[in-house]
């Protein structure tokens, strides 16, 4: 019987949606929630076990005995009814998580789902009000040290504040139109972290915050997620919601250690954290600095943009190199591996091949070029498109250097 059961319940994984987790899509799921009648990878099988049995009940397909009550109750339900079910209202603006995502953004889906019930009842969702208020744990910007911050949410006035003392005015005001955030788990090892990125005076300011409650971590970046969308429904009535959603917030495409040289062929490799955020390449001293050292704009390849294995003749060559060029300057890099290189340089290159926005070239232009010290220049390179056509174009100075930017 057992046999037979085991049988059975794998031929349930051919009917349509059962072949991938029921909580994050991954392949060929090798765990169920026989309970819920559901079919899971063995990350989410893990959280399901972590909310309890009364909760979900968590069997291996084929290591473990298999009853025929719960055999019938997998036949009953299957992965397509518990998601019409578990996830009948959904907001919009919630990020669903796929394979590979953060985990405390999978598991707070999964205990949204099956533990909180959010989705089947919409008044358990605070993050949709356009309204939070909290503290977070927020990182220092000249020292390592975290400290307690209020930060207030309000989609009415576009802004997200945090406070220094709670009854003084805010120590800065965001706006939520020009705010990304990201989960930041791996770079200030906490894994309930967040990474807040904006423009601030023509250059790029990063800020970190954790929570030591999971679901408020998760909360807050979903209320600024729901906030963007409501803001953007407004400005743009006829614009389609899904088109809309995929301006919310943005992973970054690419982060990791590379060595770059200065303009001169002379100069040394230094070792730099990178970042590719959008058309943004940003180099940082340390990973958590809350100012990248350097930004370069990546344009479109019509003008001028692209990226090579090798450096130019004349210039050392560190191992694993590559140049990216631009209008104004070549960039000489070098990666730790062929692998590395070879995913940095797809990872450009797919930026390169892609036109100009609208939005693109307003960012370009917010950023200027800065002087860190009498010696030691930033250039912020973008040759730009105000409407969007790599070809028909106007470039902006920057008055501090004369720079086009």
């Amino acid at each position: 019987m057992a046999d037979r059961n085991e049988k059975m319940v794998l031929e349930l994984l051919k009917k349509p949606g059962n072949n991938v987790c029921a909580d994050c899509g991954t392949k060929n799921p090798e765990w169920a929630s026989y309970n819920i009648g559901i079919f899971v990878c063995t990350r989410c099988a893990g959280v399901h076990r972590s909310m309890g049995a009364h909760i979900s009940k968590v069997k291996h397909l084929k290591l473990d005995r298999w009853e025929d009550s719960q055999l019938e109750r997998m036949k009953e339900v299957g992965n397509n009814a518990a998601r019409l079910r578990y996830e009948e209202r959904v907001p919009p603006c919630y990020r669903r998580p796929v394979e590979d995502d953060p985990q405390v953004l999978v598991e707070q889906w999964i205990r949204a789902k099956y533990q909180r019930e959010e989705f089947c009842h919409p008044e358990r969702q605070g993050y949709v009000s356009g309204y939070m208020e909290g503290f977070l744990m927020k990182r220092g910007k000249e020292d390592s040290r975290y400290h307690p911050r209020k930060f207030v949410l309000s989609e009415a006035d576009d802004t997200l504040k945090y406070h220094v003392k709670e009854k003084k005015d805010p120590k800065a005001v965001l706006r939520l139109s020009e705010l990304n955030v990201a989960f930041a788990p791996q770079k200030t090892g906490n894994l309930n972290s967040l990474q807040l990125t904006f423009i601030k005076d023509g250059s790029t300011r990063h800020i970190y915050v954790y929570h030591d409650d999971p679901a408020v971590i998760v909360n807050w970046y979903m209320a600024i997620r729901c906030a963007k969308l409501h803001r953007l429904q407004v400005a743009y009535p006829s614009a389609n919601e899904s088109e809309l959603v995929g301006h919310l917030t943005r992973d970054f495409t690419r982060e990791g250690w590379l060595y770059k040289t200065g303009p001169r062929s002379s100069d040394a490799y230094k070792k730099r954290w990178f970042t590719l955020d959008n058309r943004k390449l940003m180099y940082h001293d340390d990973p958590l600095d809350a100012h990248p050292k350097g930004e370069i704009f990546l344009g479109h390849m019509l003008d001028g943009y692209s990226v090579r294995v090798g450096v130019p003749p004349g210039t050392r060559d560190q191992g694993f190199s590559f140049t990216l060029r631009t209008p104004e300057r070549s960039y000489n890099l070098s990666a730790a591996t062929d692998d590395d290189r070879d995913d940095w340089i797809q990872a450009i290159d797919s930026v390169l091949e892609r036109p100009l926005t609208p939005q693109d070239s307003s960012i370009a232009a917010r950023l200027v070029c800065k002087r860190a010290s009498s010696s030691t220049l930033n250039i912020f390179s973008a040759s730009i498109n105000l409407m969007g056509s790599p070809r028909q174009r106007r470039s902006v100075t920057c008055d501090a250097c004369a720079n086009p930017i």
